[in-house]
């Protein structure tokens, strides 16, 4: 998987968030499209980023911001995980 970080900063976007594109297998967008389907409350970006920093913090990252990151994703209601 290649990452590419964008040098150009975004509009309105928060300038510690960095935006990239991966090529995944058709099966996991198919897979992802039909979760977001079931579930209105998330979008193609929580659930990335909720992906992406779980598999972070099981696999043994020790990182406060990232476990943060994951639980806010999880438990978006729950105000002390969003840290700011």
């Amino acid at each position: 998987m290649e990452l590419q970080a964008s040098d150009q900063p975004l509009t309105g976007v928060d300038p510690a968030t960095v935006s990239f594109q991966a090529e995944v297998p058709e099966v996991l967008l198919a897979s992802m499209r039909g979760f977001i389907e079931q579930h209105p409350n998330w979008d193609q970006y929580r659930l990335f980023q909720a992906a992406l920093a779980g598999f972070l913090v099981q696999n043994g990252l020790k990182n406060r911001e990232v476990t943060r990151c994951y639980l806010a994703n999880l438990f978006p209601a729950q105000a002390s995980f969003r840290g700011r």
